[in-house]
Formats: structure tokens, C-alpha cells, sequence
């Protein structure tokens, strides 16, 4: 069973000239073939996401026209469009539209299902679609279409813009991707009005983004990011806002967009495996973009220096919108015009400098939560996920079924390279059910190839083991297939746990069942609407890795050890003596000191010679 959405990394699709010039090849003859009398291009089986499709349609049309002049297009695009203005612009109200300001204003917008009240709440992002379409037409409009057609859409489109902006809330779903993309569309239409006019919209898109956008970003893992449907980042859509940023940026020269879009960058970095799955946000946990992010991924990746193309989207919609039969859609066509037109490379390296919430080196990566516990463990192909127990979820020591990851008081982290390995120590103080404070150490040690992961803490009561990871992935070419077991080796015991009980609350990895359904299941609204990882924090268990203390160490402290990626035998020897704890495996010795004068963790490494 694979995973339905995360394909190939996004930096392997060609993005040559020629390679872009063929998939407007491919477009153009599939728009002509469709196009009906009527100049309709949408979709024969489109029914929600329609009411921009065929005006995103006409504007690849025009845009390949500018590239290669072939001799068929002019009248498609024409008629295409002269199809949009009469039969795609609706000025009534919609029946059942909750998020007016004003009634019976007869600006234009475009509607997410054609049919009057039918599922209204999608008209404000569809209107966003269709300003943006439109401006991308006429920035293709040079030559192509007369005067009349051309003054007839810049109305429509100055009318998108007022009815997104005037007659509604603004961004009634709190949904940074679509917030920021109307944005863009005022940077966009500013541009084809004369100064006068052009000024007040670009003033107005400004305003908007600084005040309701950049003034309400959420901070996670010590970003700050553009909210998304109420939460801090979205796996699907917060690669989309990236492009828009991307796009603002390109068409404004506004500093901020830049520096909001590095911030985003940066987070989704670290938060990314090294084989480019993730998972995670307040509506798709599991579900990826493709052409739509890599506008902001290549921008952004050569302004922060990472490889962020390793983000894997979903192939199918590899160049553009598509249905399951493969057929062009016209949705978020702009993207695709936006990428061609953007000449920055894809940088395909990993930053060499260490991030907060990222432990990365080879094919091996951890992304740690806000708490820095991790979130996915990555090593040797295999992705594991955060467990539960108890309704607890993470990794770290349990004892009498309480886990300790959760931190009260300060998390501090030191990062150090030496001698060809990689390691973070993470120190947390936890405080129990018994109410006694004590130091969870955590220290995580890569050669690129395998994790080592140590933990030590204060002795605890009862039959103590580490809570290590529910194993859910595994790389299997271009595709991520569903896994129940992992490559791994503890010190001590290593049992693999599911759930005894059953039912939506336990996970159990055996089973036929994405992450992604299981989180929408257990959520407080519809699919859809709902917010699949407040769902997924009621787990109350999971399948998981649960590993035994160390032998011999210390008769005051518990310490576990966890090797991901090999299986061979793990041995590791536990030393304290002058405030210092020395932990040796066959590969490496790490010197974990007393803290500095600041509070800071000490940590020494050198890797054992052979």
C-alpha cells in the first residue's frame, strides 16, 4: 500500500526551456482538441474548483502564443475568452453565500460550483483563481486579443478585486495560501492600470498582506508563518503560500515578502525529512502539492541555499491541475505560467549550517517539534512517526504510562560535527505524575547512514522503556509505501507493540489505513473542513517501538540507546565521574558535560578508531 499523494522529489522534473515548452505543446494540442463552439475549455468531468478553470485554460493558450506565435491560437484564445465574460461571470448574489459585507453590489465573481447555492463557502478562493487568471491573460494580451475584449477583462478583473476586497470579508477561511494569492492578484492588476488607478490597488495589497496577514502570523518551531485554515503550516498548502510569496516578491520588489518567505522556507526545511516526506497541518495531513509549490520551492531554495525540491509532491499533477484520466485542468494556472517565466535554478544541496529543530547528515534526518521532541525520525529508507500512549504522544522515557517529552521550563540544544558524524543533544526538565523535576538528556549521533539515539534521565520507578517511534514509511523508488516494522537496534530489550483494543482512537500500523484517514476520523468536523491533527491528539495508542534501559549504568540514572537503520548487535557503555556522562558505542564516544555558565548543555564527540 503506498502512500497516495508524496511521489518523486520535486527538483527531478526537468524545468528546461524545452521541457517547458513541450508541456505547452502538450496543453495547446489537448485545449484544441476540448475547445467546444461555445470557446468552453473547462473539463467535461469538472464540477467543484470550475468556475476559473477555462479562463486558466485560455491563459496557457495565450502565454504559449507569445512563446511560439503557432497560427491556431489567436482565435482559440478569443473565443475561450469571449466564453469566460459571457457565461463565467456571475454579478447576482449566491444563494446561501455567508461571508458578505454587502448585498446586491453587482461586482463580478466566480463561483467554486456552478450551480446557484450549491456548496457557496469555495466562491472567495475561486474568485481569488480567477483575478488571477485574468491578469495573467493580460499580461499575454499584447498583439493577441483587441481592445474591446481587453478593456472588457481588465473591468472583470478590477471587479474580482473589489468584490474580494470590498463586498466580502477578506479571507474568510483563514486560509494564508489563498489570502496571500489575492495579494498578488492586486500586485498583478496594479500593474495594467494607469498610475491613478493602479496606485490605490497596490497601496491596498499591501495593507492587506502587512496588516491582515503578517500581523496574524502563528509562530511554530520559532518561525513565524502565515496562518493556514487556523493553524501555523500545512504539509499541501504551505508549499503553495511559498510560490505566492515567490511571486510577490518577483512582481513587487517588496523586501518583506522576501524575508517572510525565507522565514517559511527555513521552517519547512527543517521540518522535512532528507527524503522529502512530511506530513502534517490543520487540513491535509498527508496530501502534497506538485506544480504548485515548485515556484516557491526553487525561488526560495536558492535564497536560503537548501535543497528544498526534495519536497515530494504528487506526480500527477507533476506539470498542471489534472483529472484521473490525466486531462488538463485549468486550476492554478498560473503557476505553471509563473515557474516558466522565473529563471532561478534549483539549488540541490543541503545548507551546511545547523537548524534548531533538524538533525540531518546523509540519508538520515530528524524534524523535531515545537517541545523538541521528534516529529519524524528518518534513517535507512524508513520514516517513523511520533507514538502514542496513553493518549501521550512522542518519543521519549515512559514509566506507570506516563511519558516524559513534554518540558517544563527551558529546552536547550547543542549541535556539534566531528569526525564524519553529526550530533544534537537535547536536555529538557519534565516533571512526572510524581511531581519530582527531572532532566531528560537526549542525544542524537548520525553518520549519515545510521541515528544512534541515547537517552538518560534520573532513575525511575516501576519497569521504565523508551517510547521509540511508530515505524509508518518506507522509500520504495519513486513512491512511499506504507511500513509496520523498522530497521532497528537497542542496548537493551526491543519489543514491537500494537494496539490491544481497537477502534478509530488506536493505530495500528498493520492495518490497511493512512495516517492521513485515520486523523480525519477522529476529527471534530467533516473531512475537509476538519482539522486532521487536532483529531490525531486524540490517539490514545499506536503501534510502536518500546526499548528496555541500558545494562549496567549508573544505579541513579536510566539510560536507553537506539540505533535506526541497522540491526546489527548495539552495545553501549554508560561512565559518570566529575560531573560528566560518557556514553560509548563501537562507533563514537560522546563526553555529555555539566552545563556551562549559562545554563548550556557541554558536549564532546570523537569517533572511535577502528
Amino acid at each position: 500500500m503506498h502512500l497516495t499523494h508524496q511521489r518523486g522529489p520535486l527538483h527531478d522534473l526537468p524545468d528546461s526551456p524545452e521541457a517547458y515548452d513541450a508541456v505547452l505543446a502538450d496543453v495547446v494540442e489537448q485545449a484544441l482538441r476540448r475547445i467546444t463552439p461555445e470557446g468552453n475549455l473547462e473539463h467535461p468531468d469538472c464540477v467543484d474548483d470550475i468556475g476559473d478553470t477555462s479562463l486558466g485554460i485560455t491563459s496557457l493558450l495565450a502565454f504559449a502564443w507569445q512563446r511560439g506565435k503557432d497560427p491556431r491560437l489567436p482565435e482559440a484564445v478569443r473565443r475561450s475568452l469571449a466564453f469566460h465574460l459571457r457565461e463565467r461571470v456571475y454579478i447576482e448574489d449566491n444563494p446561501g453565500y455567508p461571508n458578505l459585507r454587502a448585498r446586491n453590489t453587482g461586482l463580478p465573481y466566480a463561483r467554486y460550483v456552478l450551480e446557484a447555492g450549491a456548496h457557496p463557502i469555495g466562491d472567495w478562493p475561486s474568485t481569488v483563481w480567477a483575478l488571477l487568471q485574468a491578469v495573467n491573460v493580460l499580461d499575454s494580451a499584447e498583439g493577441l486579443v483587441d481592445d474591446e475584449q481587453r478593456s472588457q477583462l481588465l473591468e472583470l478583473a478590477q471587479g474580482y478585486w473589489r468584490w474580494l476586497t470590498e463586498a466580502t470579508f477578506f479571507n474568510p477561511q483563514e486560509a494564508g495560501n489563498q489570502a496571500i494569492g489575492c495579494v498578488v492578484g492586486g500586485l498583478m492588476l496594479a500593474r495594467h492600470l494607469p498610475d491613478a488607478e493602479g496606485e490605490p490597488v497596490r497601496a491596498r495589497a499591501l495593507e492587506l498582506y502587512t496588516g491582515e496577514i503578517r500581523a496574524h502570523r502563528v509562530r511554530d518551531r520559532g518561525a513565524l508563518l502565515p496562518p493556514e485554515h487556523g493553524g501555523a503550516y500545512d504539509n499541501n498548502y504551505g508549499p503553495i503560500s511559498l510560490s505566492f510569496l515567490a511571486q510577490a516578491h518577483r512582481v513587487s520588489g517588496e523586501a518583506m515578502f522576501a524575508e517572510d518567505g525565507d522565514a517559511l522556507a527555513r521552517y519547512l526545511d527543517a521540518r522535512l525529512t532528507g527524503g522529502g516526506f512530511d506530513n502534517g497541518g490543520p487540513r491535509y495531513s498527508e496530501q502534497h502539492s506538485a506544480f504548485e509549490s515548485v515556484l516557491g520551492l526553487r525561488y526560495f531554495s536558492a535564497r536560503i541555499g537548501s535543497d528544498l525540491g526534495r519536497y515530494r509532491g504528487d506526480s500527477r499533477w507533476a506539470r498542471y491541475a489534472c483529472k484521473p484520466d490525466g486531462g488538463v485542468d485549468g486550476h492554478f494556472a498560473w503557476m505553471l505560467v509563473w515557474q516558466i517565466q522565473d529563471t532561478t535554478r534549483w539549488h540541490r544541496e543541503p545548507s551546511p549550517a545547523p537548524a534548531r529543530h533538524q538533525l540531518r547528515a546523509g540519508t538520515v534526518s530528524v524534524a523535531f517539534d515545537d517541545r523538541m521532541t521528534p516529529a519524524v525520525v528518518e534513517a535507512a529508507g524508513t520514516y517513523y512517526l511520533a507514538a502514542a500512549v496513553g493518549r501521550q504522544h512522542g518519543f521519549g522515557p515512559v514509566t506507570d504510562g506516563f511519558l516524559m517529552c513534554r518540558p517544563m521550563g527551558e529546552v536547550r540544544v547543542r549541535d556539534l560535527r566531528a569526525d564524519g558524524l553529526t550530533a544534537k543533544l537535547v536536555t529538557k526538565p519534565v516533571v512526572g505524575r510524581d511531581h519530582v523535576l527531572r532532566h531528560v538528556r537526549s542525544l542524537y549521533v548520525t553518520d549519515g547512514e545510521t541515528l544512534w539515539t541515547t537517552v538518560a534521565v534520573e532513575r525511575l520507578g516501576g519497569t521504565p522503556y523508551l517510547l521509540a517511534g511508530l515505524p509508518y514509511a518506507e522509500d520504495d523508488g519513486d513512491r512511499v509505501r506504507r511500513t509496520a516494522a523498522g530497521t532497528v537496534a537497542s542496548a537493551g530489550t526491543l519489543r514491537l507493540t500494537h494496539p490491544r483494543a481497537t477502534g478509530a482512537e488506536h493505530f495500528d500500523a498493520r492495518a490497511e489505513l493512512l495516517q492521513e484517514q485515520a486523523a480525519f476520523a477522529l476529527a471534530a468536523d467533516p473531512r475537509g473542513y476538519g482539522n486532521p491533527d487536532e483529531g490525531w491528539r486524540h490517539l490514545v495508542s499506536s503501534t510502536a517501538l518500546e526499548a528496555g534501559p541500558v545494562p549496567g549504568t549508573p544505579d541513579d540514572l536510566h539510560v536507553f540507546a537506539v540505533r535506526y537503520g541497522s540491526e546489527a548487535p548495539l552495545t553501549v557503555s554508560v561512565e559518570r565521574n566529575d560531573g560528566q556522562l560518557t556514553l560509548t558505542t563501537r562507533q563514537f564516544t560522546a563526553v555529555i558535560g555539566p552545563d556551562d555558565d549559562q545554563g548550556e548543555p557541554r558536549l564532546a564527540l570523537r569517533a572511535v578508531s577502528r
